[in-house]
């Protein structure tokens, strides 16, 4: 099958969205499928260039298996909200042109948050006559709202609108939690059509093993007990929260938060952890992929923290398959949905309130005092692990893209999870 992938974020990037796509897609690669991916030059978060990519119009890499379509967007950093939607738009633009020069798919698939890429896809997919996947990554509008970047007004009702012709005009909405499927059959989307894959975790890149002896070094990290948050630094994810976790537990000189990433609030949470003096946060520059292993092998507790709004009960963060595949502990800082259930049912850690400083703390220590429930938690979280594996998350996902390419996307919802295919 010929699958045209459409995504804003795509490695070296190592956010959510970028990791997903890519980690299934080179399943399918080897599944011996086709798939090329349109995508732009690695910017995100910051809004500058990788180093070796250039801004281009067009731009082709392989990678591993893939072949990796760039093209030029206007560059913004992850914060604000109109030169962020210029981004948006641009990259909408410049994927769609590129999409009608490239050979015939069987089908074009599109990934949001950044839902304009969305907009692309279903245009790319009718122009070119082929069916349209929808993969649900986030309800957007509804999450810009929930963190404040933009309010309720006419524009986001006319995006809602958009937000709904788009999955009906799809042939199917491949979904990352129930409750997003919820959302969209509340609001009259057929059923039938929405398929539900969940987030997961490489397996085999992720693993328990001792700390990098090299990184504890660098970052003071040797004998200390480390609650690591590893991931974006954004408005969604309300870390000034763990600031005030961190300043309740500043007489504890064996507790460090290890905060790792990049992001629209990292140089403000810098700052404030200076100003208040908090020594027990760490705040590590951005790795690249290949070392995520070795910054979770950091950590005795994985945090995976939002902020406390409706919009993310519905969310579930993918850090907390990485943090399964490492044979963490979880804290989970979120509201109650379906992420917290999902650790309740592997019994992988703890939830505590979103925004609730000393709840965080009272989890954080209660965890570092009592090392043979740490030890149970761990045992539980790495069982828990390969529920929940990228390779059979990418046969479900291939699986239902077939469907649509047979022209029964409205069965993706009944298509079972098969066993991985065979190269």
């Amino acid at each position: 099958m010929r699958i045209l992938f459409l995504t804003e974020n795509f490695p070296p990037e190592t956010n959510a969205a970028a990791t997903r796509v890519y980690e299934r897609a080179c399943y399918w690669a080897k599944w011996g499928h086709q798939v090329t991916v349109l995508t732009s030059a690695p910017n995100f978060p910051h809004g500058r260039l990788f180093d070796g990519y250039r801004n281009r119009w067009h731009q082709v890499e392989t990678m591993d298996g893939l072949r990796v379509v760039r093209v030029k967007t206007y560059i913004a950093a992850n914060r604000g909200t109109l030169r962020r939607s210029l981004d948006f738009v641009s990259f909408m633009v410049s994927a769609f042109a590129a999409g009608l020069f490239e050979k015939r798919p069987d089908l074009v698939c599109a990934t949001s948050p950044q839902f304009f890429a969305a907009v692309g896809g279903w245009a790319l997919a009718a122009v070119r006559r082929v069916p349209f996947v929808f993969e649900l990554g986030d309800l957007w509008p509804t999450s810009i709202v929930a963190v404040g970047a933009m309010r309720d007004s006419a524009a986001i009702r006319w995006l809602e609108r958009l937000e709904l012709f788009l999955y009906r005009r799809a042939a199917a909405v491949v979904a990352l939690t129930r409750a997003f499927k919820e959302n969209l059959v509340s609001r009259g989307i057929p059923p039938d059509k929405i398929a539900v894959v969940v987030n997961g975790v490489d397996l085999w890149r992720y693993g328990p093993r001792p700390p990098d002896a090299g990184l504890a070094a660098e970052w003071g990290l040797d004998d200390k007990f480390v609650v690591g948050y590893v991931g974006t630094h954004g408005m969604a994810h309300g870390l000034r929260n763990v600031l005030d976790a961190a300043d309740r537990l500043k007489g504890r000189g064996d507790v460090v938060f290890l905060l790792a990433g990049a992001g629209a609030e990292r140089d403000q949470l810098i700052a404030e952890a200076g100003r208040r003096n908090l020594a027990n946060v760490v705040f590590m520059d951005p790795q690249p992929k290949e070392r995520m292993p070795a910054v979770w092998s950091l950590c005795d507790v994985a945090l995976v923290h939002l902020r406390d709004t409706p919009a993310f009960a519905e969310v579930i963060p993918s850090k907390m398959f990485e943090a399964m595949g490492m044979g963490l502990p979880i804290v989970l800082a979120l509201p109650a949905g379906e992420a917290s259930g999902i650790l309740a049912e592997a019994g992988a850690g703890v939830h505590v309130a979103a925004e609730d400083p000393a709840a965080l703390a009272d989890a954080v220590s209660g965890l570092c005092d009592d090392r043979r429930r740490l030890g149970d938690l761990a045992g539980h979280s790495l069982a828990a692990a390969p529920r929940y594996s990228r390779e059979t998350q990418a046969a479900h996902m291939i699986a239902v893209l077939d469907a649509v390419a047979a022209g029964r996307g409205g069965e993706a919802a009944g298509i079972a999870v098969p066993a991985p295919e065979k190269p």
